[in-house]
């Protein structure tokens, strides 16, 4: 079976041909500014991935329905539609791809993957907000996760790579950042939350502030929820601390003694190490800890100062195995309690697993 992956960006999409063996064929990135890509562009890129036996589309939002992939029938479409208020930055690039790539192959089907199915699995405890029952249910608040691909495809690796662990907790560190809980390959509970908002401290999202200061900024300073939202999703985090939102250019600035820098990154370690405790907590103990994504695979610097935070559950990093690592690698001082590894992230094995198992 030939699968073409699609994972919609905010300004670019990317395809990648996979093979039964898992094999890369083929992967190609095109522009999509605005979540829009160009129809000429796409079909050229389409006519070099050749014959294709399945389409899996990576959609960020389920909501409660869809907890497994699915394939996309016309009543499918309708009730992904409908999510897009859960999700009105993400959900429309997603929808707009998988409506693109279906109007070029009509015949080929399309399976639609989730961020948030992964986490169906979270107890109600780490799921429920402490509000209103009539509120919870009327707009079903709750909290969803995401980057559940990401986390569900690290709960399996994790599984090769130790063998017997149990309790692992999966740090998707890049532009957008989440951990997750995993016992026995589930997810138990997640740092983002109804919305990508919550939790750690990413490019330029803010992760968790308290309610009370966005309703004092509505009412005081008689901002705009738009604005609100705005600066929350795309003017905040390090960007927000720092004027820069490459990590790496942080620690660089950091290390020539620049003092915003310095705070930026002093910011984002302790909201990650407190959330790292915090996953530890829901498992009862930890066995495994991964890092993935463009941050968590590429910065050596931000996983040892993770780690020298995190000695008294068990973890200590080999500081050459650190440095010279190339995912997937352990990185773990041989004697320590917890085994701690560099993943690479690969969405699209995940896509393509599910994708195998909903077409049977």
């Amino acid at each position: 079976m030939r699968l073409l992956v699609v994972n919609a960006g905010s300004s670019s999409l990317k395809l990648s041909v996979l093979d039964d063996a898992d094999t890369e064929l083929l992967s190609r990135t095109v522009p999509a500014p605005r979540g829009r890509v160009e129809t000429d562009v796409l079909r050229a890129t389409l006519a070099e991935a050749g014959e294709l036996d399945a389409v899996g589309h990576r959609i960020v939002h389920g909501g409660d329905e869809f907890v497994e992939a699915t394939i996309v029938d016309e009543r499918v479409r309708r009730r992904l539609e409908a999510l897009t208020d859960l999700a009105p930055l993400h959900q429309p690039k997603s929808l707009h791809a998988l409506d693109e790539v279906t109007r070029e192959l009509p015949d080929v089907p399309a399976v639609a993957c989730f961020d948030t199915a992964f986490h169906s699995t979270i107890p109600a405890a780490a799921a429920t907000y402490a509000l209103p029952q009539e509120w919870r249910r009327r707009w079903n608040l709750r909290r969803y996760g995401f980057h559940g691909l990401s986390h569900a495809y690290i709960a399996r690796r994790a599984a090769d790579l130790a063998p017997g662990a149990r309790r692992v907790v999966s740090c998707h560190l890049g532009a957008g950042a989440s951990l997750c809980a995993i016992d026995g390959g589930r997810s138990v509970d997640t740092t983002m939350g109804f919305t990508p908002l919550e939790g750690l401290v990413m490019a330029t999202r803010s992760g968790s502030v308290d309610p009370g200061l966005i309703v004092w900024l509505e009412e005081h300073v008689g901002m705009p929820p738009s604005e609100l939202a705005a600066t929350l999703e795309h003017r905040s985090g390090l960007l927000g601390l720092t004027g820069e939102s490459d990590l790496r250019v942080i620690l660089d600035a950091e290390s020539a003694g620049n003092g915003e820098a310095a705070l930026g990154v002093a910011v984002y370690l302790h909201r990650l190490r407190g959330q790292i405790a915090a996953m530890t907590a829901a498992l009862g103990g930890l066995d495994v800890l991964v890092f993935t994504g463009g941050v968590g695979e590429n910065a050596a610097e931000i996983r040892r100062r993770s780690a020298e935070g995190l000695s008294y559950l068990g973890v200590a990093l080999d500081e050459g195995r650190n440095a010279a690592s190339v995912p997937d690698a352990e990185i773990g001082a041989p004697d320590a309690a917890v085994r701690t590894f560099v993943v690479r992230a690969r969405e699209d094995l995940q896509i393509a697993r599910d994708v195998r198992r909903a077409l049977g």
